[in-house]
């Protein structure tokens, strides 16, 4: 499957708002999986059916519901239906393929983005779509696999680390974005420290090993760029948005936050140019190698065209040639051969050239 952009064959003519699973099915069962809390209280189960967190949905506590496995429309439906979700929004959590976004509706907050993950064996990033619903007491995450890298929030959330458990659902959602951020930059860091060190190998050895390192990263890295510069635009959103979802107390975070976003595009356009700077290294390295090998042939083909000359007058048919009869013809004419090398040979030191 197309990991700049999913095939979208399966929607083609559909109305607005079908729900069609765009996609790759990552998970055999869909789970859900709640958290619920307040400063005294903490209670963390999966559910055996959607209806089983209604009564969550307008508690004083903040609820965090986890909802893994996608492909099932009926349960993202039914999801859809208990929490009072858009037709759209369901429509756009089933497509694993939409570009990160942010929306706002009367109730609720809907933002849809991608957690990262890279394969060091492969050296290949992978992605994970995930949608975020952020009610006044209530966040929905939608996720394709239950693996996430969420489970340092949850730690926070148990052992009651920081403000987390004295702040509102806003916060909550916050620490989740600043979390897949955190891992973007982790990935950048260490992808750019490959790049980095890649620069000595092209000035030892512009291999085509090389090359193909230089290529790989280049498309791992512009994967990185389509995900999150569009991360950064919805921030910045956020960071403006009037709402009473998002209180006053938690929008120096969130612009905090955008920085921190800012910082890794900025890197990624830095190690892209740093690689179209590789690529530029690699491709002078091979000309000035070419060079050199052209130059050793083109001086021993100049040093032989003299040579082939005389070669070529003593060897003609020709009866009467006086130097054939000479007894030491055969020396004279290998003398008068290495002497025009060496004069070449010398005249070529003498320019430069070699």
């Amino acid at each position: 499957m197309a990991r700049f952009l999913k095939n979208k064959e399966a929607s083609l003519g559909q109305v607005p708002g079908e729900l069609i699973f765009i996609g790759e099915q990552k998970v055999q069962e869909t789970s859900i999986r709640i958290l619920d809390y307040d400063q005294e209280h903490l209670n963390e189960q999966y559910l055996q059916d959607i209806k089983d967190g209604i009564p969550y949905k307008d508690s004083p506590t903040v609820t965090w519901l986890n909802i893994y496995g996608l492909h099932d429309t009926e349960f993202i439906k039914s999801i859809g239906k208990a929490f009072g979700l858009h037709a759209l929004v369901l429509e756009d959590i089933s497509n694993t393929g939409q570009r990160p976004k942010m929306e706002e509706y009367d109730d609720y907050i809907f933002f849809v983005l991608k957690m990262m993950r890279y394969d060091e064996e492969e050296g290949k990033i992978h992605s994970e779509q995930l949608s975020m619903v952020l009610g006044k007491t209530f966040l929905l995450t939608f996720h394709e696999r239950p693996a996430d890298v969420f489970e340092p929030v949850r730690d926070r959330i148990r052992k009651q680390k920081g403000r987390i458990r004295k702040v509102g659902i806003d916060y909550l959602a916050y620490a989740l974005l600043d979390t897949i951020v955190d891992n973007y930059i982790f990935i950048i860091e260490r992808l750019g420290e490959q790049i980095e060190d890649i620069e000595d190998e092209i000035l030892e050895s512009p291999t085509q090993e090389v090359l193909t390192k230089i290529n790989n990263y280049k498309r791992e890295m512009n994967y990185l760029r389509k995900s999150i510069r569009p991360a950064k635009e919805f921030i910045l959103q956020l960071s403006r948005l009037d709402s009473d979802l998002i209180q006053e107390q938690t929008v120096p975070f969130i612009k905090d936050l955008l920085d921190l976003v800012s910082q890794a595009v900025e890197v990624i356009d830095t190690y892209r140019e740093m690689l179209s700077d590789h690529l530029n290294i690699y491709n002078t390295g091979v000309s000035n190698r070419l060079n050199e090998i052209m130059k050793v042939l083109t001086i021993f083909s100049a040093i032989f065209i003299p040579l082939t000359f005389i070669a070529g007058i003593y060897g003609t048919n020709f009866e009467h040639v006086p130097e054939l009869h000479y007894r030491y013809s055969y020396f004279v004419f290998w003398g008068v051969m290495l002497t025009v090398a060496l004069v070449m040979l010398r005249f070529f030191r003498r320019k430069n050239w070699i």
